[in-house]
């Protein structure tokens, strides 16, 4: 096995988590915040990335001990995620507006995440209260807006904060930069973006997978 695919393997349950967090941030909810100002801050942030129709951007997810790997972002509201992974990783994330899917061609195994029984599913439903689990974090930097996104009453699901900087021709005036997963063994995972594309040609397809099981064992 790889050294690339060994790191990422370290730190895939972090990157399921933070493919979540942000599938669930595409999909039309209500958020509030306690004091005013936050509330505001909070607001064009979710706005934001309800004005993402389509985007595409390069990532660097790096885990805790500084071990890095790339890819290619791709997003589709409502809900749709791809992680394209560099060849050498062998590996794909693939969230289709259902479930989150983890295909691991080296080993040929598929796992497969219910988006209703996920960590932080409860985001993806717009009926609750996203206000329950999402706070502003001041971040002393009137161009970067910080939202802590938790569960309190299901701590292992672990923290995810969202990082945006402010960019006028970013939808809402927000651009997601970068993200922080958190798990509850304290496995921290951050994922960059960089060379963001919005309202860029994405289909159904692009959330497509090829299954490496053996046929004859799904």
């Amino acid at each position: 096995m790889n050294h690339v695919t060994k790191t990422f393997r370290s730190c895939v349950s972090a990157a399921a988590l933070a493919a979540l967090s942000v599938s669930a941030a595409l999909v039309p909810a209500q958020a509030v915040a306690a004091a005013p100002d936050d509330a505001k801050q909070v607001e064009q942030a979710v706005a934001a990335l309800r004005g993402i129709g389509t985007m595409k951007a390069d990532f660097v997810q790096t885990d805790r001990s500084g071990q890095t790997v790339s890819g290619v972002l791709t997003m589709k509201s409502p809900g749709k995620i791809r992680f394209q992974y560099q060849p050498s990783a062998k590996m794909l994330i693939v969230g289709d507006g259902r479930a989150l899917n983890f295909i691991d061609y080296e080993v040929r195994q598929v796992q497969r995440w219910p988006i209703k029984n996920s960590p932080l599913g409860a985001l993806l439903d717009p009926s609750r209260d996203v206000a329950k689990f999402g706070k502003l974090i001041q971040t002393g930097n009137p161009g970067v807006v910080s939202i802590e996104v938790r569960d309190r009453s299901h701590p292992e699901y672990g923290v995810i904060t969202l990082i945006f900087t402010r960019k006028a021709s970013a939808p809402g005036g927000l651009e997601l930069t970068y993200w922080v997963s958190l798990d509850s063994q304290n496995k921290r995972t951050t994922i960059s973006l960089s060379n963001q594309r919005y309202g860029v040609p994405v289909t159904d397809n692009d959330f497509r997978w090829n299954d490496p099981r053996p046929r004859n064992r799904r």
